[in-house]
């Protein structure tokens, strides 16, 4: 028979939220994979308990050449514990990899539920959370951060970011610049941790805060975009949304549908305003090359 592999929730700042079972499956694993052995040591001293497994390492850096090996464990019967520095594994963590391969070798898969810095956020920011997404961390580069920010302008759903605390001030100066610096954010920092706080606002308002200096654990809730009327978005609009979502790899038809439903629009309203649009484009090359003809 193959083993189980259990991802379990550590953490995130008060280790009296570890989840009870937390340290039971520490004790019996036969393999602990750790983001973090140091931590892990830590975490195993606070909870008093002493895993009678191996603890092998499994973080960015080595997780594509270890995944084989937890996976040929997995097939042989252990029930490896997979556990990363904070919440939960897979989660912008190692993690993902592991769960496929697993999956893929028909290994059974489980989990240890634990806190949450993506839900707690969300709770504590005070904006809709009744349908949101999470983003994970953008970009490093200042353009590549523009251009994802620039996929979900439009996106109606609460954004849900992690950051790190030296970058935040250009985060959200660039979040003000495509969502507009009015927009609702929330910014919490060291979540359930002795300096916990949550700073609300416009993001140009957060942007400004942020500018001073930043420290800890960040996690950014973000408003989503407001609903839409029809009488709002005129054709470059509706031209500048197909145009986004075609960048982002979507097909013309579909984009045309998506931009369709998001302005309560019949798609052949929004199709003729992209077809008029294309056709002023070439109408513009074909002036501007008689005129240079005759230059």
């Amino acid at each position: 028979m193959t083993g189980t592999l259990v991802l379990a929730g550590t953490p995130i700042g008060d280790i009296a939220d570890a989840p009870p079972r937390l340290a039971a499956e520490l004790a019996e694993a036969d393999v602990v994979a750790a983001e973090d052995t140091r931590r892990l040591r830590r975490l195993t001293q606070a909870l008093g308990v002493q895993p009678r497994g191996r603890v092998v390492s499994y973080f960015e850096g080595n997780e594509t050449a270890r995944t084989p090996e937890l996976v040929e464990a997995l097939v042989g019967g252990a029930r490896v514990l997979l556990v990363t520095d904070a919440g939960m594994p897979s989660v912008s963590d190692p993690g993902y990899r592991l769960v496929a391969a697993a999956v893929e070798r028909d290994v059974r898969v489980t989990a240890v539920p634990g806190p949450s810095a993506v839900l707690t956020a969300l709770a504590l920011s005070g904006l809709p959370v009744d349908r949101f997404c999470f983003e994970g961390f953008l970009p490093r580069k200042a353009g590549e951060r523009l251009a994802r920010l620039r996929e979900v302008a439009a996106e109606r759903r609460t954004l849900v970011y992690f950051e790190a605390p030296h970058r935040l001030d250009d985060t959200l100066a660039a979040m003000a610049e495509v969502f507009g610096a009015d927009r609702r954010a929330a910014v919490c920092r060291e979540l359930t941790k002795t300096y916990e706080e949550v700073r609300r606002g416009g993001l140009g308002e957060l942007a400004a805060w942020a500018a001073e200096g930043v420290r800890g654990e960040i996690t950014v809730v973000v408003e989503g975009a407001p609903e839409p009327g029809p009488a709002e978005l005129d054709a470059d609009e509706l031209v500048r949304r197909v145009r986004v979502r075609e960048e982002a790899g979507e097909r013309r038809k579909e984009a045309i549908a998506a931009v369709a439903a998001e302005a309560g629009l019949p798609k052949r309203e929004v199709f003729d305003a992209v077809v008029a649009a294309k056709t002023a484009e070439k109408a513009e090359k074909a002036g501007k090359g008689e005129a240079a003809g005759r230059g």
